[in-house]
């Protein structure tokens, strides 16, 4: 999938960070996204409604994510295209639904963990979203401009990305120290 971000048709983008507190040695970030329960992505967030894994055709693993981002509901399509241990890159044309209807945004996805030290690693969860051709054709004919359309994305994912990134931190902690999703934040 051809990444078409640039500079004039970009929507978003946001970088939040947070301490896991374990070893980068015992981090898997690829595991633990392609493991990741429905419902430990469900208690990442209030606006997190669905996720799984899947593949596309040429057998890429894919990450389904159901959410809402602002007032849009988005089902995104992540395809992998880097998956290592303290890095995952995945990216996604994303449907978006709202009340004035139904469009399309490309979403880059990175995940990234670093050592700190020996018990610690810094988790950064980057979200860069960018308007496609049918998006600009969908705000166009609905008489809103790219840095409007621009502006309520940027408040609405940096937002999302502040309160899911602490709670991805935890859960990938409790998967690393513990082996599992499912213990209390």
């Amino acid at each position: 999938m051809e990444i078409i971000q640039t500079s004039e048709n970009a929507l978003s983008a946001t970088t939040v960070s947070a301490v896991i507190n374990a070893p980068i040695e015992k981090i898997n970030i690829a595991d633990w996204l392609l493991n990741l329960p429905d419902a430990e992505y469900q208690r990442c967030s209030v606006n997190h409604i669905a996720a799984g894994i899947t593949s596309n055709f040429e057998g890429v693993p894919m990450s389904i994510n159901v959410e809402y981002v602002g007032t849009a509901l988005v089902v995104q399509h992540y395809i992998f295209d880097q998956y290592r241990p303290e890095y995952c890159r995945m990216l996604s044309v994303s449907d978006t639904i709202t009340a004035s209807g139904r469009s399309k945004v490309q979403v880059l996805w990175e995940l990234r963990a670093e050592k700190i030290d020996d018990q610690t690693s810094l988790f950064t969860n980057t979200i860069h979203a960018t308007a496609t051709p049918e998006f600009l054709e969908f705000i166009k004919e609905r008489g809103i401009s790219l840095a409007e359309a621009a502006k309520a994305r940027q408040e609405a994912s940096d937002a999302h990305n502040h309160e899911e990134t602490p709670l991805f931190a935890k859960s990938i902690e409790n998967k690393a120290l513990y082996g599992k999703y499912n213990l209390p934040f």
